[in-house]
């Protein structure tokens, strides 16, 4: 029988799960945790105009966040491996440590190049937070009692969205855009201090066998494939000794990780997890998931500013009926995926929801109007919401128990992975042709003595003579439109892979610790 402060039985053997546990303290640290990971993921879109007017850099603005993702997706599934192996709150609190040192040091950089680095350190800490919490959820409740946590891991990633644009834009009109990092210090000693003294899990007793070669080959892998994405097209010709080399690193590399993960005893990401046709899809969901609903905010921020000539902080308030679409869809999809155990229509809704708002994005120009780029805002965030919980509770659902942190990492990592990679190549796609843009667009000599890197920034904008600032804003929208544009067929692979989801009720556990059977063998699913 489960003890009132634990609301679970623990996974392994249906004992009681650590009754010194105080679930709801430990789950206000953990939505708090989410909180600030989001919160950041957000507030630095409405900044980054900003930041880049007051260091320069716009050729390597999108490392600030790619930096960032970088180092976060390939320390996921580290993370939940370690989780696994040590125990969650060990590395839970390890991740809050570094998250906080790399905030404290972004919020302290005088130039690009320090900003980026110290988002890598950033980054390292990043990585364990969302798997921590998801990793925690699912080793405290079973999946269908875990699905109204999810529900409410999706309210709170809603409410710091909206909040993210909005707070961003305040602290950078106000104070500096130094700010959005360094907000994060206060939230961040709270967690700390809450999941010291609440979370108490059972010890782990697997034998720890650290898989480097795993880690330091997808490691490396990323890093080419995303630097192959960066440069591609823009520092070097896609034929060039440089580019090609790093696309046959990322295959060799890529190559040797999967050979480290049928050998290692502890894999980063087990292999035999992809043998679930469930997990599988949910990964390749993720990724374009990543790619398209991550990658684009950094773009429609720049529209926002550049374009439409909001400050940072309207920028905010522009931004936020994408944000109420993402709280809504994903708030009410979560209380029907609890109610229901189903799921599987939820990323189908959202890929061909999400086709249309990139179709619509791609036809903006300086004289779209506002309020319609608001709609198209609302119609993208609903799509995005959509397969916010679903993907990871899908996961989890057909997975073996020892491999929850696992499961989560990966899933986790794809989302991140496929971000990294989208900003990279819409970056790219983007910079290249803004630089024919303005060639074409600007007359001869209009920005001589002008930073190109620093014309996002509104004090430089303004400085422009009326006919030069106007051509500037039209070859900004005329650039931004291949980004919208190479969205589509990305969410097309991703609508066809969603659609090959079965659609099977979530599982309880019993009372033994023993699984819901009939939803574990799939006699039920739909397709």
């Amino acid at each position: 029988m489960s003890s009132p402060t634990t609301g679970s039985q623990h996974l392994e053997t249906g004992a009681p799960l650590a009754p010194q546990t105080k679930i709801k303290t430990v789950m206000t640290a953990c939505m708090l945790a989410i909180f600030l990971a989001m919160l950041d993921a957000q507030i630095i879109a409405t900044a980054l105009p900003r930041i880049v007017g007051d260091l320069g850099g716009l050729d390597v603005f999108a490392w600030v966040t790619t930096a960032y993702i970088i180092t976060s997706s390939v320390t996921t599934p580290v993370y939940g491996k370690l989780g696994d192996l040590f125990g969650r709150k060990k590395v839970f609190v390890i991740a809050i440590v570094l998250f906080l040192i790399g905030s404290a040091a972004s919020g302290a950089a005088q130039s690009m190049e320090q900003l980026i680095v110290f988002r890598v350190v950033q980054g390292l800490g990043a990585g364990g937070l969302f798997v921590s919490v998801l990793a925690i959820i699912g080793e405290l409740f079973s999946p269908r009692e875990g699905a109204k946590y999810f529900n409410l891991f999706g309210i709170v990633f809603a409410a710091a969205a909206l909040a993210g644009p909005a707070i961003g834009g305040l602290l950078t009109d106000l104070l500096s855009w130094h700010w959005v990092f360094l907000i994060n210090l206060p939230i961040g000693i709270v967690v700390l201090a809450l999941i010291a003294t609440s979370l108490h899990l059972p010890p782990k007793s697997r034998q720890s066998h650290i898989d480097y070669a795993g880690f330091g080959t997808l490691s490396l892998a990323i890093v080419s494939l995303t630097l192959l994405a960066s440069w591609g097209g823009v520092k070097y010709d896609w034929i060039s000794p440089q580019i090609l080399g790093l696309g046959a690193a990322a295959v060799v590399l890529a190559v040797l990780f999967v050979a480290a993960e049928r050998r290692a005893p502890e894999p980063v990401i087990p292999l035999h997890l992809f043998r679930d046709s469930t997990f599988t899809i949910s990964v390749v969901v993720s990724l374009v998931a990543g790619v398209v609903f991550l990658g684009a905010v950094n773009f429609l921020a720049l529209y926002v500013q550049v374009v439409t000539g909001a400050s940072p902080t309207m920028s905010g308030v522009v931004l936020l009926p994408m944000m109420f679409g993402l709280v809504a869809s994903s708030v009410v999809s979560g209380r029907v995926i609890t109610q229901t155990g189903r799921y599987k229509w939820y990323p189908v809704l959202s890929m061909a929801t999400g086709i249309g708002g990139a179709l619509l994005f791609s036809t903006m120009d300086t004289g779209t109007p506002r309020a319609v780029v608001i709609a198209y805002m609302l119609l993208f965030g609903i799509a995005a919401g959509l397969n916010m919980q679903v993907l990871t509770m899908a996961a989890q659902n057909t997975a073996p128990r020892d491999d929850i942190g696992a499961v989560h990492a990966t899933v986790s990592f794809s989302r991140q992975l496929g971000s990294t990679l989208g900003i990279s190549v819409f970056a790219a796609l983007f910079y290249n042709r803004l630089t024919e843009e303005l060639g074409k667009r600007v007359p001869a000599g209009a920005l001589h003595g002008v930073d190109h890197n620093a014309l996002s920034s509104h004090e430089v904008l303004d400085r422009l003579a009326a006919p030069v600032r106007d051509a500037v804003e039209r070859a900004y929208a005329a650039a931004l439109t291949p980004v919208f544009l190479a969205a589509v067929p990305v969410l097309l692979v991703g609508l066809a892979v969603a659609l090959r989801m079965r659609n099977l009720p979530l599982r309880s556990w019993d009372h033994h610790g023993g699984g819901d059977e009939a939803a574990r063998e799939h006699p039920a699913a739909e397709h």
